[in-house]
C-alpha cells in the first residue's frame, strides 16, 4: 500500500510540475487604452514560449468602442513570433487582420470578415533605467467592397528612463496617414511627454501621454493629444 501511494504521489508531482512549467510559458495582458482619435480601443496580448530566445505571440484590439463603431464595428486580430536579441531588446513581426468596412470599402460597403491585412513590427526596449517601444504597421486592404478602398500607415516611439520601480516618464511621437485610392494624407501627427506608474510586483500599470498637434487643417484631433493606457498583466 505504501508503494502503491508513493507511486501516485510521484505521478503526481511530475504532473504537477510538468503543469507549471506550462504555465509559465505563456501570458497574457490586457491594456484599456482611450486616445483623442481612436477613442476607447482595448488590446489584449499573448504569447507562449518555444524556448529561451523565441515565443510565439497573438493580439487582438477592439477598434469599435470608439471612432471604429462607424467603420463596421472594427477589430483586428493577428500573430507572430517574439525574437529576444538580447537582454533588454525583444523585436515582434506580427501579420494582423481587421474585420469591418474601413479598408474595403473607405466605410461606403458592407462590414465583412477579412476586411483588411497588418502586417506591423513592434521593438521594445526594457532595462533597470530605460523603457521604450517602436511601432510600425501598415493597414491594407485585403478585400474590395466598394467604389474604392483605403490603406495607412501607423506608426509610433517612446522612450522614458525608470526614475524607480514605481515611476517612469518619457516623451512619446506618433503618426497616422494615408486614405482612400492609395491617398497619403495626414490624419494625425503628435509629439508631448507620458508619465507612467506601475505595480511594483508586475501587475501593471497607468500611462498617460499628451501633448501638441501638427496636422494644422484637422483641428479636431490635431490641436492636442492625449492617450490614457491601463495595462493589467493577468
Amino acid at each position: 500500500m505504501k508503494k502503491v501511494t508513493l507511486l501516485i504521489a510521484i505521478v503526481f508531482c511530475s504532473w504537477f510540475s510538468v503543469a507549471q512549467e506550462e504555465e509559465e510559458k505563456t501570458s497574457l495582458s490586457v491594456t484599456l487604452v482611450s486616445d483623442t482619435f481612436f477613442g476607447f480601443a482595448p488590446l489584449v496580448t499573448g504569447s507562449y514560449t518555444l524556448n529561451e530566445k523565441t515565443s510565439f505571440t497573438f493580439y487582438g484590439i477592439y477598434w469599435s468602442g470608439g471612432t471604429g463603431i462607424g467603420w463596421g464595428n472594427w477589430a483586428e486580430f493577428g500573430a507572430g513570433v517574439n525574437f529576444s536579441v538580447s537582454e533588454s531588446i525583444d523585436i515582434n513581426p506580427q501579420l494582423g487582420f481587421t474585420h469591418g468596412n474601413l479598408l474595403s470599402s473607405f466605410t461606403a460597403g458592407p462590414s465583412v470578415f477579412g476586411d483588411g491585412i497588418v502586417p506591423n513590427l513592434t521593438v521594445n526596449l526594457n532595462n533597470e533605467s530605460l523603457e521604450g517601444q517602436l511601432y510600425f504597421g501598415y493597414y491594407l486592404p485585403f478585400r474590395s467592397e466598394g467604389p474604392t478602398t483605403a490603406n495607412y500607415i501607423h506608426y509610433w516611439a517612446n522612450i522614458g528612463y525608470k526614475f524607480s520601480g514605481f515611476i517612469s516618464a518619457g516623451l512619446h511621437f506618433e503618426h497616422l496617414y494615408g486614405g482612400p485610392d492609395g491617398g497619403e494624407d495626414d490624419v494625425y501627427q503628435w509629439f508631448g511627454p507620458y508619465v507612467q506608474f506601475s505595480d511594483l510586483g508586475g501587475k501593471g500599470y497607468l500611462r498617460l501621454s499628451g501633448g501638441l498637434g501638427f496636422i494644422d487643417d484637422v483641428p479636431a484631433y490635431n490641436n492636442s493629444f492625449y492617450k490614457l493606457a491601463f495595462g493589467i498583466n493577468l
